[in-house]
């Protein structure tokens, strides 16, 4: 017990901060190995492996960027063409309205022409049937008084050359008659 205390006593004064001469030794030599190890052999591959971590991420950014410069510019080529898609679908609808007005003018214009011709038929067909009828008058009017005359006078009247300049003279007086009471 003695020399327990003694040792324990020594050990005391010796600075629990501070280790033996022996020990710090071999503690110097040990750590000297295994910093050499370190050094020599885990250090490069260490730095190895973050290289290529490094390259890779700057590698991935790289091509993220580029990515994205890509998308960005398939994007501005998109809006570019659905802006001339845009710009043609408004352009096919005003032509579109364009012609739709030019047709129906040009089916106005038809149909104005169309009655035209229709109303000046009808005016031609008018004075024809017009004429045929005062000519069928005239002959009609004409034979109707030169047989009241014949009977008036008790003779026949049967001269047709003279029975039409009679009949044309008395129908062109009852005509101008009826212009000037107009």
């Amino acid at each position: 017990m003695i020399a327990n205390l003694v040792q324990l006593a020594a050990e005391e004064k010796q600075n629990p901060l501070v280790p033996p001469g022996p020990e710090l030794l071999v503690g110097t030599i040990a750590f000297a190995i295994v910093f050499f190890f370190f050094w020599k052999k885990l250090l490069p591959n260490i730095n190895k492996v973050l290289e290529e971590r490094r390259d890779a991420i700057e590698g991935g950014i790289e091509k993220a960027e580029a990515a994205q410069t890509e998308a960005q510019s398939v994007l501005e080529q998109y809006r570019a063409q659905l802006a001339e898609a845009r710009h043609e679908a408004a352009r096919l609808r005003q032509e579109a309205q364009e012609q739709g007005a030019a047709l129906i003018a040009e089916m106005r214009a038809e149909g104005q022409r169309q009655r035209e011709e229709i109303v000046a038929a009808g005016h031609a067909q008018i004075e024809a049937d017009r004429k045929a009828a005062s000519s069928a008058l005239r002959q009609d009017v004409g034979k109707l008084a030169t047989d009241l005359a014949g009977k008036l006078v008790g003779e026949s009247l049967e001269d047709h050359a003279r029975q039409s300049r009679v009949i044309d003279r008395f129908l062109d007086d009852l005509e101008e008659k009826a212009e000037a009471g107009r």
